[in-house]
């Protein structure tokens, strides 16, 4: 399985917009082929940081997910919330296999 968490920071004025253009995103990626998860999280501790879960079944699934219309819709509603890049990190996932 093939991960990515993409952690990111919204400006605190922009939480609510950040969250309602999640919806739209995850609404649109779990039915994605090859898509596994696609999780939307927020911190307990810190409600502008957020962790975005993405389990593609491989490089290429999760490749595809960036040329999807609703990706790009996100990250171009999104861009000028952020209060520091966005960060993605991959993961091999191992369980469940």
């Amino acid at each position: 399985m093939y991960v990515t968490l993409v952690h990111v920071n919204v400006q605190k004025e922009h939480v609510a917009e950040f969250i309602a253009a999640c919806r739209g995103n995850h609404e649109n990626s779990i039915r994605e082929s090859g898509n596994r998860r696609f999780d939307i999280l927020q911190s307990r501790d810190d409600p502008a940081r957020f962790v975005l879960y993405e389990a593609y079944d491989s490089a290429e699934s999760a490749a595809a997910h960036k040329n999807t219309t609703h990706y790009a819709r996100w990250r171009d509603t999104v861009a000028a919330w952020m209060a520091a890049p966005r960060q993605g990190v991959g993961y091999n996932g191992l369980f469940p296999a």
